[in-house]
């Protein structure tokens, strides 16, 4: 008697969403767990976005700096070099100098980045504040308007801010990346929020927030793993959205990819040990279900696509 792997049918499934300016990327449309393809169907792979920071990074090791080390004074080369070197499905732009608490840069060059940055790339562009809701409000909302009908996907959208950037979002044409911390109930309730407010289904993302391996990602994809639970099982429509990880900020911080071989020699080499990390957590993110993955260093991305295609591959 031949083994037949015992299967469940699932009623939901996760809304697709097209981004860029003329939906050069559409995201979503999974009906089973990731990689789950006995069971149902992952229409598509999951985009991998590049960072790309506002001004040069004081704090990246020189080890993920060292790809970009040419342009990282000047963001629309960056990215452009995202995409034409590394294939960048899409560009993360950093707006980490608007931060009160760093250089407190003003909002209309965030504005002349942005724009200059958009210009320069044919892949949907993701602008990301720095989660202070006075700044990222006036911020998002003058990208939003300068750049009019270019469908960014604006972030991090908390509930505190939802309702300017929401109906910034409205207005201009832009998706928003719906930000909680870390709770499946939180992030139902801010896309309710949001429908509430008037933001259409397909301009939503949910981004739960990530870690990195041996910081926490274990919480962290236990509540991803319980919204695609959710919106398969339970068919509930307001966690039937792709998932966005912004991880690369988080892996590259932390100590065990920042400390040299000289700092701690029982660490091994720091460059492929850091690009280990955020290959590690990238593939474990998408285990658990997100669908556009925001990474930094080329040969993690390497990676992860050859896991993909691993995964996938019949």
């Amino acid at each position: 008697m031949s083994f037949e792997t015992p299967k469940i049918a699932y009623n939901g499934k996760i809304r697709e969403i097209s981004l860029g300016k003329e939906g050069e990327v559409t995201v979503g449309g999974e009906s089973c767990y990731p990689f789950y393809l006995f069971e149902g169907d992952m229409p598509r792979r999951a985009v991998i976005a590049m960072d790309v920071y506002d001004t040069k990074p004081d704090d990246w090791p020189e080890s993920v700096l060292a790809p970009f080390a040419d342009v990282v004074d000047d963001p629309a080369s960056w990215a452009k070099k995202c995409v034409e070197s590394y294939g960048a499905e899409m560009i993360a732009l950093q707006l980490v100098s608007i931060d009160p608490n760093g250089l407190d840069s003003p909002p209309e060059k965030a504005v002349e980045v942005t724009q200059k940055v958009a210009e320069a790339i044919d892949v949907p562009l993701i602008v990301w504040g720095v989660a202070n809701s006075e700044k990222d409000t006036v911020v998002l909302k003058m990208i939003a308007e300068a750049c009019s009908g270019m469908n960014l996907i604006l972030g991090p959208v908390e509930e505190d801010i939802h309702k300017a950037v929401g109906a910034a979002a409205i207005a201009y044409g832009h998706t928003v990346a719906a930000s909680t911390p870390i709770d499946i109930n939180l992030a139902k309730q801010l896309n309710i929020l949001l429908k509430n407010l008037g933001v259409p289904d397909e301009k939503i993302l949910i981004d739960p927030t990530v870690s990195s391996l041996g910081y926490g990602l274990e919480y962290c994809y236990s509540v991803m793993e319980r919204i695609r639970m959710a919106a398969l099982t339970q068919e509930d429509e307001r966690l039937q959205f792709p998932i966005l990880a912004n991880l690369a900020k988080e892996v590259w911080k932390i100590k065990e990819a920042k400390l040299t071989q000289e700092e701690d020699p029982l660490l091994g080499e720091q460059e492929k040990r850091g690009i280990l990390l955020e290959a590690m957590t990238a593939e474990l993110f998408l285990i658990a279900g997100a669908d556009i993955l925001v990474m930094r260093h080329p040969e993690a991305i390497g990676l992860v696509r050859k896991f993909v295609k691993e995964m996938t591959t019949e």
